[in-house]
């Protein structure tokens, strides 16, 4: 069951979804609340690494520069670039309640994609969203910090989870506050054979 409006101020006031800072008025819909870009970008330094192999030892984040875009000032995402953004907004969830990002279809028509996956935030989520953002147009796009960049809808559990996010022994994204990079390098060392 998808929460309205109505029913995501109600679970904001019980705590089963926690915000901060709080929402204004205009940062909610119909059945979702958008949450703003945050300041701090990844992008890969393609000029210094000919590639990524998941196989390597080394952390995808060493492959990736940090950006703190200054207040006011716009990131520009040239066309067919990727980088990693954060929220502004931290998101905590209750072990029997789901969260969905989506992109903004405001930003879709300008060929801005926020996240090409991982769309899903698991029930005991806490963090901030990290953001898979690319541009899919032709023009570089300005993008600023405190900008409406995405939107959660939530959905209720018929029971709470056994193993909330948070709880989890292999969880490699809770408690995030700035753009991590894929740790898939773990995964891939562990099980090579991909089975």
């Amino acid at each position: 069951m998808v929460l309205s409006d109505i029913d995501i101020r109600r679970y904001m006031e019980q705590g089963k979804i926690r915000v901060s800072p709080d929402l204004p008025p205009e940062q909610f819909g119909s059945c979702s609340v958008d949450f703003r870009l945050g300041a701090e970008f990844s992008i890969f330094e393609h000029s210094r690494h000919a590639y990524i192999d998941p196989r390597e030892k080394s952390a995808i984040q060493d492959l990736m520069r940090t950006i703190v875009v200054p207040d006011g000032e716009p990131f520009i995402l040239q066309p067919r670039e990727f980088a990693l953004a954060i929220t502004m907004e931290t998101l905590e969830l209750d072990d029997d309640v789901l969260g969905r990002l989506e992109g903004r279809s405001s930003l879709g028509r300008i060929g801005i994609i926020v996240h090409g996956t991982a769309g899903l935030f698991d029930p005991g989520w806490r963090g901030k969203a990290t953001l898979e953002l690319s541009n899919l147009g032709i023009m570089p796009v300005a993008l600023y910090p405190g900008m409406r960049i995405c939107s959660f809808t939530f959905e209720q559990l018929t029971t709470p989870t056994s193993v909330p996010y948070y709880k989890k022994a292999g969880n490699k994204y809770a408690g995030q506050t700035s753009p991590l990079a894929s740790r898939l390098v773990a995964e891939v060392s562990k099980n090579p054979s991909g089975r």
